[in-house]
């Protein structure tokens, strides 16, 4: 599974230099942050409409488009997949409850 991430990550760090004509992701690196960030917050809404709903095959479509959009925001952010598996694996074995303690002692909320 890593390496679809790894390919799709190398993709979008391609479109970055693509011609926004005839690339969707480089229209929306060139249209910015928060056109990008808009993206990403109609795509949460449409995986959560699809939970709701209980349907399974709807709900995977739209995780792929969220999973897919957070990916270019990660990427115009300059940062990676691994840099997020990094800190899942950081996580791996705390509670969440620890965890979210320690993100309030160190600041990070």
């Amino acid at each position: 599974m890593n390496d679809v991430l790894e390919r799709l990550s190398e993709l979008l760090e391609q479109r970055k230099s693509a011609d926004p004509q005839s690339s969707y992701v480089a229209k929306l690196y060139a249209k910015g942050m928060d056109s990008i960030l808009k993206k990403v917050g109609e795509e949460s809404a449409e995986t959560i409409i699809a939970a709701k709903n209980g349907d399974n095959e709807h709900l995977i479509y739209e995780t792929a488009d969220l999973w897919f959009h957070t990916l270019v925001m990660l990427a115009h952010a300059g940062l990676k997949p691994n840099d997020i598996l990094e800190e899942l694996a950081r996580r791996e074995g705390l509670s969440g409850i620890a965890e979210k303690a320690s993100r309030s002692e160190s600041g990070a909320a």
